[in-house]
């Protein structure tokens, strides 16, 4: 339901927030903002900045790539507020181990531990291994299934679009961005 609702979300985001921005006056900063802090997938953000200039696409996918990068510190945050929760649980709450696994990764790679010709395999292998999860999602989504979910499901995906794009305005309109 997710990778779906996000792909549907972001493709009309592709197409109506270059119209938005344009309508409110934005310049190239304050669109590339805009579309790389309110579009949800990776693929779109880039589609829809190029599709306004060159500029705009370079702003938005530096902007999406930074929203990417906090995942795991949010994650840790979150992971760590929980742990100070259940100090007199039994369980303890753990960082995942692929959230370990990387940021262990990138730091080894950001400190040039990593030898390019490794990096560039683990960068084609990661391409391609992201390809096949999102490939294997798709497959295994069922419409009928979705649609069983109910109103509730998509209104939550859909607020969660409105409040990126109503504070990422709202950034933009009292000078935070570009």
């Amino acid at each position: 339901f997710t990778v779906v609702s996000v792909t549907t979300l972001s493709t009309i985001a592709m197409i109506l927030y270059p119209i938005l921005f344009r309508v409110l006056g934005f310049n190239s900063s304050q669109s590339g903002f805009m579309v790389g802090a309110t579009i949800h997938d990776v693929a779109q953000v880039v589609g829809a900045g190029y599709s306004i200039s060159t500029d705009v696409g370079d702003v938005a996918t530096i902007i999406k790539l930074l929203r990417v990068a906090m995942l795991p510190v949010v994650l840790i945050i979150i992971v760590l507020a929980l742990a100070g929760q259940r100090r007199g649980d039994t369980k303890s709450v753990r960082l995942p181990s692929f959230v370990v696994g990387f940021a262990v990764l990138t730091a080894i790679n950001s400190l040039g531990w990593l030898p390019a010709s490794v990096a560039e395999v683990a960068v084609d292998l990661s391409g391609w291994l992201l390809v096949i999860a999102i490939s294997a999602l798709g497959v295994r989504t069922n419409m009928k299934d979705m649609l069983q979910l109910g109103w509730r499901h998509v209104a939550m995906v859909v607020t969660e679009t409105l409040v990126l794009l109503i504070l990422a305005i709202t950034a933009v309109q009292i000078g935070l961005a570009g």
